[in-house]
């Protein structure tokens, strides 16, 4: 198995060897935004759900915002821009915007180099065709100059190892976007959870004005 898959690496000629860089590449991005991801996504539920949720159940904001403060995780960041508008005595729409703003800034470290695998994608299968493209002519020049009974022969040889290069251009392209699509999602799963926080946040702001209001009727 492996002597074949020398073989067929080795036929394929010198573009077998960038279109192997591009796909050792998008491996170690994948490796390092899934390690990344998967410690965000900790971090932040351990900072959110045992952290600022029980203190903003208990109302204690000053806590919270203190906790926020000295917490480097992505949620603490929002929570924390959420919780200086509540202190300032800022409306639930100001809130919201400072939350929101939260995020943006953190979704690009989150999105970040997850984009380059669908653009490796792309390049590793241009760079199968074209190395398809100039094996076939280097095949088709060969051919005219040999002779006529072994250009069948030939022929068909040249264009099955020019073919190798598409065949791995593809078999580098098609894992890195599906890859490209599951960081994605992970991603997507990630800024989803934000938001969910900053919606039981709002819901207990708003709970707490009401309770406030009884109160006082």
């Amino acid at each position: 198995m492996m002597q074949t898959v020398i073989r067929f690496f080795q036929d394929g000629g010198v573009f077998m060897y960038p279109i192997a860089l591009v796909l050792l590449l998008g491996v170690a991005i994948t490796l390092e935004r899934f390690f990344y991801l998967g410690a965000v996504r900790r971090s932040n539920r351990q900072a959110f759900d045992r952290g600022i949720l029980p203190l903003l159940q208990k109302r204690d904001y000053r806590g919270a915002i203190k906790l926020a403060t000295q917490s480097d995780t992505a949620i603490a960041a929002i929570m924390g821009a959420g919780l200086s508008r509540l202190l300032g005595q800022r409306s639930r729409e100001d809130i919201e915007y400072a939350m929101e703003e939260g995020l943006m800034e953190v979704l690009p470290r989150l999105e970040k180099r997850t984009q380059y695998l669908a653009t490796l994608a792309n390049v590793a299968t241009l760079l199968g065709l074209l190395g398809t493209i100039i094996g076939l002519i280097s095949a088709f020049t060969a051919v005219a100059n040999a002779d006529p009974a072994d250009k069948a022969s030939l022929l068909s040889q040249s264009i099955s190892v020019a073919m190798n290069t598409t065949a791995f251009g593809l078999m580098t392209a098609i894992p890195l976007l599906l890859l490209h699509a599951w960081l994605q999602t992970r991603t997507n799963e990630i800024v989803d959870s934000f938001e969910m926080a900053g919606v039981k946040f709002l819901n207990l702001i708003a709970d707490a004005d009401a309770d406030a209001s009884m109160a006082k009727s």
